[in-house]
């Protein structure tokens, strides 16, 4: 076992060195959307709908066809969204995702989108027999089909065994995005050389909000806004990054989308607020945490 603060040592955010946004910014939000692939064989990521007696069932097609009309329908409202207030957000995409829905991966392409490493399908890490290949499997899936290596992973459902890290490393990633544990980007030893962990979110994230919390379609808009206004007044002092965190067949809903493009336009009214992919702000600090 590996102790967390061996890999990440413990910081206080008010006691660092402090870090310098371009033009003076406060804050950066990074928009992180998720695509994934769920195989009809193996029980669902996730439920809308519980099986009937509470026994979960094989093929389970009513919560399958529910994560598929996000890929049909709903991620094409998530990139008419982002679109019209010209922001490019981060792909998190199951590897398989490229050669299952190509359509959706292409469009990501054309649009600019940063391709994040999300492994090659929507199960947890621990259940892998090698997840060193799989980790490999998945960055070489992405670069031929986009013709460039992910920077950055994220593992799905931010699983993580003590030896991932040092696989991720060792591959050659250079972000990760499952440690969500500051509003800064910081510095994770492995035994291959550093990564840098940059803040990504379980708050201000559709699955938590709406799936597991049962919020109405309007608090990821509210809580959203909430937290942007905090987080934009503390970093006149302290920069901060702000993730959040979308899924097309949640957030892509047409009852939610409307809330979804109400907070865009929110935080788009300010000045001094980058909107920035996980590649931007993985480069940006590593020269900012040079500067005195």
């Amino acid at each position: 076992m590996r102790n967390p603060h061996d890999l990440i040592p413990f910081s206080a955010i008010v006691d660092r060195p402090r870090l310098r946004l371009p033009g003076n910014a406060r804050l950066v939000v990074w928009p992180v959307v998720n695509i994934e692939q769920w195989e009809i064989v193996r029980p669902m990521a996730r439920q809308v709908i519980p099986a009937p007696s509470g026994v979960s069932v094989v093929p389970d097609f009513p919560n399958w066809s529910w994560h598929e009309y996000g890929m049909r329908v709903g991620i094409w409202r998530i990139f008419d969204a982002l679109a019209k207030y010209g922001i490019t957000p981060t792909l998190s995409i199951n590897a398989n995702v490229c050669n299952v829905y190509p359509r959706v991966a292409q469009a990501a392409v054309d649009a600019g989108w940063e391709f994040l490493g999300h492994s090659f399908v929507q199960m947890p890490i621990h259940q892998l027999e090698d997840q060193r290949a799989v980790i490999h499997k998945s960055l070489d899936t992405i670069e031929k089909f986009t013709g460039k290596r992910p920077l950055g992973w994220m593992g799905p459902g931010l699983t993580q065994t003590y030896e991932t890290v040092d696989y991720l490393a060792e591959a050659g990633v250079k972000y990760v995005a499952d440690w969500v544990l500051d509003d800064q980007p910081c510095e994770l030893t492995t035994a291959h050389g550093s990564l840098i962990a940059i803040p990504y979110t379980v708050e201000l994230n559709d699955i938590p909000m709406m799936i597991v919390q049962h919020h109405e379609s309007d608090h990821f808009m509210k809580r959203s806004m909430e937290s942007f206004d905090r987080l934009y007044q503390e970093g006149a002092d302290i920069v901060r990054v702000m993730a959040i965190a979308m899924h097309p067949y949640i957030t892509g809903q047409p009852f939610r989308i409307n809330y979804f493009e109400r907070l865009l336009e929110y935080m788009k009214g300010y000045e001094g607020v980058l909107f920035w992919t996980g590649e931007q702000i993985y480069d940006w600090y590593l020269d900012a945490r040079k500067k005195p």
